[in-house]
């Protein structure tokens, strides 16, 4: 297909922020996390915005050169380790408060999800508990690239962006021997990263009284070794 791809820094945070609050306005993990549109309408954009800072302390952001599809990574070492341990390759990043906190960095007591909390909606406790779940369900045995977050605008769903987007990073880990990890949030993309050579893990994730998202863990090789069988 052919789409190109960059790096997007801090300048970019306006426009993925965007991309990102329209295309997970309706996800069901993020309606779970804002049940209530009217909540969900003034402060999804908040939480969208601090994955962005999260993502470009942790790892990087691809986005795609028109705009139209964008994917958060996080480059995460074996053992977890902090983000100021990493270098992203990524000049331009920035981060914010929740950034320098992944970093481990001025966040003073305070932990990634409950500061999240505070910074998008401290009246919301599904906005921590989200952060200890995918917390507690996340490898750490060994290092891996985490697909946090993949969008595609509304109006060009379809085309084949998101798998471009994931393709390109699950080649170089191919060619570095690395491993990839995710969360589908729901089973139309559980089914594009089983393509894509993700395997579900043994345990899914169930939200209290909502949605279920499932771990999935890709070895390297792994979608050419299903390629070769099929």
């Amino acid at each position: 297909m052919g789409v190109a791809i960059r790096r997007a820094g801090e300048g970019d945070r306006e426009d993925v922020v965007r991309l990102l609050d329209a295309a997970f306005m309706q996800d069901p993990v993020s309606s779970w996390i804002f049940p209530e549109e009217e909540r969900r309408l003034r402060l999804h954009g908040g939480l969208m915005g601090a994955f962005f800072d999260i993502a470009l302390s942790e790892g990087y952001v691809d986005v795609t050169e028109d705009g139209a599809a964008v994917a958060l990574w996080w480059s995460v070492p074996a053992g977890g380790g902090d983000a100021g341990d990493r270098d992203t390759g990524d000049e331009d990043a920035g981060g914010g408060e929740l950034g320098e906190a992944a970093a481990g960095e001025g966040a003073g007591d305070e932990d990634g999800p409950a500061l999240l909390r505070r910074i998008v909606d401290p009246g919301n406790e599904r906005v921590e508990v989200i952060g200890r779940l995918t917390d507690a369900i996340h490898p750490t045995d060994r290092a891996h690239e985490y697909l946090h977050l993949i969008a595609v605008h509304p109006d060009r769903q379809g085309e084949g962006l998101g798998t471009e987007l994931v393709a390109a990073v699950l080649e170089r880990c191919d060619r570095e021997g690395t491993h990839a990890y995710l969360e589908a949030s729901n089973t139309r993309s559980r089914d594009l990263y089983a393509r894509l050579g993700f395997e579900i893990m043994s345990t899914t994730l169930d939200l209290p009284d909502g949605p279920r998202m499932w771990p999935m863990w890709r070895d390297p090789g792994a979608a050419v070794a299903k390629r070769s069988t099929s």
